[in-house]
Order: structure tokens, then sequence, then C-alpha cells
């Protein structure tokens, strides 16, 4: 018996795709299994609190807050957004219904939750059930995720209970902000708001991060959803739960990466490493020595190459103890020995002012104010008592990324100390347009060097 040559070509290449389609079921069964496995681990988590309008002020308003959360202990210990939680000393947790079910009345799940610490640098918060024998997350290896790993992101989004996507990992380490202590997991699992808190594992079932953010023009997902490693986030439940605190360590440096731009512009002896832009008087690297323009080059013997890796380095030692800073500074190189201390947040000030056309900086795009007796004032402590405050942007402006920002306080063009507007214009005129600077600024009380671009 003969077959026609179109119909011997299809049963040809559907044979060969056959094992394409068994490879798609097999993914496709796997994760319904892995679904259900998971899926009583997530809660959600709802959160009110009255909060003062201002830090002063004794008008509160009611704050009300909604989001995921993942049960890592069978004991009722709980991993979340900081942001999920807010102020409140406790929460309202919602448990997931029976495995199997799809419903269940929500006053039967329904637990209180106390709220054993919050960590606002990472976003991560730890709340405690009195529950025992709940299903749990095991903590995975979030070092180990490659690009293009298959991922899924549980949680609650717009408040509908036990959402499953699947994705990817875009980017394992994705840094938001040049310099900052913090990498997110990039993923395009689909991550919307209610999603925060909630799980992202790996295709073992393991948790290796903590769902947390997104970038969105439109509010929703646009796959670029953002979630704290697990390398990050275990070791900060781990201390919220054994001292309702995270204790990190410090040595009083603010370190930045070195670029061309800055090297070339502050005449230093190389143009990569991390570079210290500023030292807190009376720290404990202030008082081992380091100063603002050393280049430090390994701490405890490991060679560092980013402030990121840096500043990791540091609040992972252990408060009290001691730490050997290598760094170059000029041609020497020196080695010195520093106390590791604990760090302690701070909270940000806001300043207004009433400006006009003489407060203008053109070529740097800003409104600024020089420091006065009055100024000085109402501003919280300055490392130096000169400069000109930004007081604000001009309108339309587009902010350069690590930039200029309001609140800033530039003390030096180039090198060059200013203390007036005067001093600023007089520098920048004979300044070709567009030229890149170098400002010293003083931002959060601590000095940095950062490259601009004039207009």
């Amino acid at each position: 018996m003969r077959f026609p040559a179109v119909f011997l070509a299809f049963a040809v290449t559907a044979l060969a795709q056959q094992p394409q389609y068994d490879t798609l079921r097999k993914l496709s069964a796997d994760t319904t299994a892995l679904s259900a496995k998971l899926h009583s681990a997530i809660v959600l988590i709802r959160s009110e609190a009255f909060e003062p309008v201002s830090k002063d002020s004794q008008i509160a308003i009611h704050q009300t807050g909604a989001g995921s959360g993942v049960i890592i202990s069978a004991d009722g210990y709980i991993v979340t957004n900081a942001h999920v939680v807010g102020k409140a000393p406790t929460v309202e947790v919602l448990l997931a219904p029976p495995a199997g079910a799809r419903s269940a009345p929500e006053h039967n799940r329904t637990l209180e939750g106390r709220v054993v610490g919050r960590d606002t640098e990472a976003d991560v918060a730890l709340v405690k059930v009195d529950a025992t024998g709940l299903q749990f997350l095991q903590w995975g290896d979030s070092e180990a995720l490659a690009q293009g790993q298959l991922v899924l992101a549980i949680g609650n989004p717009m408040g509908l209970e036990n959402s499953v996507t699947l994705g990817i990992v875009s980017a394992p380490q994705r840094q938001l902000e040049t310099d900052s202590r913090m990498v997110y997991i990039q993923t395009d699992a689909s991550i919307n708001p209610g999603n925060s808190g909630g799980a992202l594992v790996d295709l073992n079932g393991k948790l290796i991060g903590i769902n947390t953010l997104i970038l969105s023009r439109s509010g929703g997902s646009e796959g670029l959803g953002f979630a704290v490693p697990a390398r990050i986030a275990q070791p900060i439940a781990d201390q919220l739960r054994d001292h309702g605190k995270v204790i990190r360590g410090d040595i009083g440096v603010t370190a930045q990466t070195l670029t061309y731009g800055i090297a070339n512009g502050l005449s230093l002896q190389r143009d990569t490493g991390v570079l210290v832009a500023d030292v807190v008087p009376k720290s404990t690297g202030d008082i081992a020595g380091i100063q603002p323009g050393d280049i430090i080059l390994a701490v405890d013997g490991r060679t560092v190459e980013t402030a990121r890796q840096f500043h990791v380095l540091i609040y992972r030692k252990p408060v009290a103890g001691l730490t050997k800073i290598q760094l170059l500074r000029g041609a020497e190189t020196k080695t010195l020995d520093v106390v590791v201390v604990d760090r302690a947040e701070k909270s940000p000030n806001l300043l207004r002012l009433s400006l006009g056309p003489d407060n203008l900086i053109r070529k740097l795009r800003i409104l600024g104010a020089p420091l006065d007796e009055k100024l000085l004032s109402e501003m919280p402590p300055l490392r130096k008592t000169y400069g000109i405050l930004v007081a604000a942007m001009v309108p339309g402006v587009v902010i350069q990324e690590n930039g200029l920002m309001p609140g800033d306080v530039i003390h030096a063009i180039n090198t060059k100390s200013i203390a007036t507007l005067k001093d600023a214009h007089d520098i920048l005129a004979p300044i070709a347009a567009r030229a890149r600077i170098v400002l010293q600024i003083e931002r959060d009380s601590k000095t940095k060097f950062i490259e601009y671009q004039l207009e």
C-alpha cells in the first residue's frame, strides 16, 4: 500500500516532535504537582495601623495594607516584606485552604500574627503565629541560580489567593542602583501588587527569593519583577528571630566604585577599585586612620573591586571583631586593623525653602542655597559647615543616573571648595558646556564624589 508523499512527511514530522510534546507534558505535570505541594505554605497578610502624619504631629491616619507571606517553619514563623506589615505590631494571617479544597471558611483559617521584627533596608519582616504542624518551605541556594532558569512565583496578587505564575530568571543578581548594598533576582514570572512577600521557588520547590517589587509604567506586571534572594533574606530572618533586629557590621566608611572620570578628575593613581568617599568622624575607621580618597584593595585578604563587595563584606563581619583593610594612599600601600561595630539606620530629614531666580545655577541645573547660620540651624548636623544646598532641580530636567538630588550639599567642584553661589559660578564659568566634572557632595550625613555632566 502506497501513501502520499505529503502524508509520509507529516507522519515523520509528528514522530520527530513527539519527544518535545512529552517534555512539555512532563513539565506541565511537574509544575502542577509542585503548585499543589507548595500552596499551603503561602499565606495572605493584612495589616492596619495608625501612623502620625509627621514626626512631631499628634494627628494619626489609618493605614492598611495587604500582601503575601511564606511559612518557613512548622511552628509558625512567616517571612514577608517590611512594607507589607508596615509599622503594625500585629497582623492578620489568612492560611491557605486545606490541600485539595478549592475554598474554606475564611474565619476558620485566620490567625493573629505578631511582628517579630522588620528590616527596612532589605524590605524583609518576620511574623509569628501560634500554630504547629504547618507546611513550610525550605530555603534554597539563590547563589546557584542561572539566567534562563525556570521559576514559580506564588502569592496573592490583587488579593486573589494562591496564584501561581511561571517564568524564568531574567538576571540572578540585579542591582537597581549603582553601589547599592542590595541585589535582587529579576524574573519575568508575572508579579503584581499583592504578590509582595510571596515566594519565588525553583523547580525543586526550594524558596530562592521573596517577591518584593516590580518596575512598571502601568502599575501591573510588565515582566520586570524583583525578589530578595534567599542568601540575603534567610540570614535576616534568622537574626530577626534571634534578636528582633538585624545587626550589620560597620566601620564608618562610605565607599563607591571608582570610575575613570572620577579617577581622572581627582588625579588618582588608578582608575579601578573602591574609593573611600567618606569617613565618619570618631568612627572606628577614622580612629584606625582611613581617609577619604584612599583606595581600598582588600578586606581580610579578599580583593574587592566594587563598593557593594566592600560594604557586604563589612556588614557580614562579627560585631566587636577586627577586620584588616588593605588600601592604597597615593603610591603607598597600607594595612590597617579596624574594629567592626553595629550600624544604626538613620531617618531622612526634609527641608522647605523659599527660592528665587538668584538661586539658579544653570550649568548644574539646580536651585541652590548657600549654607548660613539660619539654614544650618534647620538642618541635621553636617560634616562641613560650608557649601551649597541643592534645594531643587530645575523643572523639566532629566535626573542624571547617580547625579545630584534635592537635599544634597555640594562642598567642592573639581577639588575646589565652594561656600557661596558666586564661588560656584566663578568655578563653573570657564568650564565648557556639556563637560564632565567631579562634585564632592554630602548626602544622608555622608560625603561622596560624583561625576556630573554640565548643561
